[in-house]
């Protein structure tokens, strides 16, 4: 039973620590723009993100390759071999958020920026943020 409840609690702090780096990493991009989205709209962008996520996987349209760099990042995350062990405090974590993002990036820009777009649920500032930390063009 506590070797579920340290999963559990491991898997939160990874979700939180991957959710902060995010929301920073987006941050810091957005000071280099102007019109850029606040804090508290970037906060917002998370659920959008993983919305995004769960329809582009979604997408039959997409290319087999595309869809599995969305699910390798998962299967990634429940194993319970990582480069860094997640009991190191900050670097565990380090592995798993790189791996996420390095896969999220990939699959992003595979997809295209015409699919992004069709299947982002949020603000239009939203979308901008993350067609720019994807490396995509903006549509228009």
């Amino acid at each position: 039973m506590t070797s579920v409840w340290h999963v559990l609690v491991g898997a939160v702090c990874g979700v939180l620590i991957l959710w902060g780096g995010l929301v920073i990493s987006l941050w810091l991009e957005q000071r280099r723009h102007p019109n850029a989205a606040s804090l508290r709209d970037l906060l917002r962008l998370v659920p959008d993100v993983v919305r995004l996520l769960k329809r582009l996987g979604a997408d039959p349209a997409l290319s087999f390759r595309v869809r599995l760099w969305l699910v390798l990042p998962l299967v990634y995350l429940a194993s319970p071999i990582d480069l860094i062990p997640d009991f190191i405090p900050v670097l565990g974590y380090l592995d798993d958020a790189l791996v996420v993002a390095l896969a999220l990036r990939f699959a992003t820009r595979h997809a295209g920026t015409a699919a992004v777009s069709r299947h982002w649920p949020g603000t239009a500032e939203g979308l901008a943020a993350v067609l720019r930390m994807a490396g995509l063009r903006q549509p228009g």
